[in-house]
């Protein structure tokens, strides 16, 4: 992309730093016994809120590779009413809109159709103090991972197709053709 200017490589020490907070928080859920999959759900969530799609690139692949399926990624947007989430999942959610609705704009104007207070306090319920914590930084870390990508125009790569899979780069239609001949 012509002209980018990427924050990330014109501030090393301050990415190095945001990375080595990521670091920190990641062994933080680890050691709260939260699971990668959860973790990784509301990286997705908090990613799709934020529009950055860079890190729903990133992501999404990540909680594929961390056990999350494909049709949980597909009804995140909906997770309230979908019904297919755990109960800690759930809660990881909720944090992860909180967090992420404290910003100005048509995400957290849809965001705050829901009781995000009720929705914390039934988190405080499920969760221990330590998993509630390392989710709130979880999503706090996101969050700025999101801002740094976003303000870059950090470009998605496309990747080579998965064996036996339809290449998510070809227009749908000509995707589609091939599977139908």
């Amino acid at each position: 992309m012509a002209g980018s200017f990427f924050l990330d490589k014109s501030d090393p020490g301050s990415w190095r730093a945001l990375n080595g907070l990521a670091l920190k928080v990641s062994a933080s859920a680890e050691a709260a016994g939260l699971s990668r999959a959860v973790v990784e759900l509301l990286n997705v969530r908090v990613s799709q809120l934020n529009g950055c799609a860079y890190c729903l690139d990133l992501h999404d692949r990540l909680a594929r590779e961390a056990g999350v399926g494909a049709q949980q990624l597909a009804v995140l947007p909906a997770w309230r009413e979908a019904g297919i989430f755990t109960a800690i999942e759930r809660a990881a959610l909720a944090i992860g809109e909180a967090a992420t609705a404290l910003a100005i704009g048509e995400a957290a104007t849809a965001l705050h159709d829901h009781d995000t207070p009720a929705e914390l306090a039934a988190a405080r319920t499920v969760l221990t103090n330590a998993q509630f914590s390392a989710l709130q930084w979880c999503a706090i870390t996101m969050n700025a991972f999101n801002r740094v990508s976003v303000l870059s125009g950090h470009p998605v790569r496309p990747r080579r197709p998965l064996a036996g899979t339809i290449d998510q780069t070809e227009p749908a239609s000509q995707a589609s053709a091939g599977v139908l001949s």
